[in-house]
């Protein structure tokens, strides 16, 4: 009896963001229609966009990789309770460190990939644990002070970049060493795409992530202070202790956002260097339910609209900004969480209960 009503949670929670999917594509089907076009035509070059070739499949995967360590980072942090909007700061400079640390020579493959990881995990962790420190201790709003730090992000990493990293004249930094590289599916497959191990590690960690969440002490710990900061206090689970903990795992995560970006599909820092992953990561994590595995999906979901968006504007000439607008109904509908739950709660006349 309990497994039965588990999978129908779990079945109504699944059916919620897809409905929401769904009632997006008609609405935009709808704005595609009274702008001039064809919907049919619009979705088929978005689809063929996204999946119509191995190279297009490796692209959206490219897409969505970074996609998979911002959603993650903020759905991880909500799952204490907390609000981190730093998402792109904290894999701005994730990327610079893993740009900086990618440069040092004469180290061998073994000990210079893992290290130039470690040190994009280490940076956006320390670039939140301020805003963490000031919840935990203070009371401070995180989403106040995680904004703030994106915009300190912004300024400073664009220094060091330019002034101190770059070469006089450059706007990149020295590219990184081969031995620091996240290797392409290029070497091995007959495609033109950057994407790299940088998606299996997102997987990965995806993986470890639900696992620490969920099978684990301190999972159990974060998500008790989730729920009820007073009450996990009551049963001894510290909420300072778990809320700091919470925010670094999650500055991490996005930190590792921008070592995929640098290690694999740049190979330095540049301007440029992040197309609002961080932003975007919020709306990932919001129709992924905050869970990893939504997350994935969500993803996937979002990395297909950003490569699709080309084919759009070529083979069906709609303008590339009704992808932009697709994206917002997404998430216009998603955040409709209630709309949704009352629909699917609704009962046909006659059966209502008494």
């Amino acid at each position: 009896m309990g497994q039965e009503v588990n999978f129908k949670n779990l079945v109504k929670e699944i059916s919620i963001p897809l409905l929401a999917i769904l009632s997006s594509f008609i609405i935009g089907a709808i704005i595609v229609l009274a702008s001039g076009y064809s919907p049919v035509a619009t979705y088929s070059a978005l689809i063929q966009g996204a999946f119509g070739s191995l190279n297009s499949i490796a692209d959206t995967l490219l897409e969505a990789t970074p996609l998979i360590f911002t959603g993650l980072a903020v759905s991880f942090a909500f799952r204490c309770g907390l609000f981190n909007i730093g998402g792109e700061g904290q894999l701005l400079v994730g990327g610079l460190a893993a740009a900086w640390v990618g440069t040092l020579k004469g180290i061998p493959i073994i000990i210079h990939l893992p290290i130039t990881l470690l040190a994009a995990m280490l940076a956006g962790a320390l670039w939140v644990a301020i805003p963490a420190f000031l919840k935990a201790k203070l009371g401070v709003h995180e989403v106040i002070t995680t904004i703030m730090f994106n915009y300190i992000s912004y300024s400073l990493v664009a220094y060091i970049s330019l002034k101190v990293l770059a070469e006089p004249g450059s706007i990149q930094t020295p590219d990184i060493e081969p031995s620091s590289y996240l290797w392409r599916f290029s070497n091995i497959l007959d495609i033109h795409s950057y994407l790299n191990i940088g998606f299996i590690i997102g997987v990965l960690v995806l993986v470890g992530i639900y696992y620490l969440l969920w099978k684990t002490t301190i999972g159990y710990e974060i998500r008790a202070v989730g729920i009820s900061p007073d009450a996990a206090e009551y049963g001894g689970i510290s909420s300072v202790r778990n809320i700091i903990l919470a925010m670094l795992i999650s500055g991490a995560l996005a930190g590792l956002g921008g070592a995929e970006r640098a290690m694999g599909l740049f190979h330095n820092y540049r301007n440029g260097f992040s197309a609002e992953y961080g932003f975007t990561g919020i709306a990932v994590a919001l129709l992924g339910r905050n869970h990893p595995f939504g997350v994935l999906l969500a993803a996937l979901l979002f990395g297909a609209l950003s490569n699709g968006q080309d084919y759009m504007n070529m083979l069906a000439g709609v303008p590339v900004d009704l992808v932009t607008i697709l994206q917002a109904i997404i998430i216009l509908f998603v955040a409709a969480d209630l709309l949704f739950r009352n629909i699917l709660a609704m009962k046909p006349e006659g059966r209502k209960s008494e």
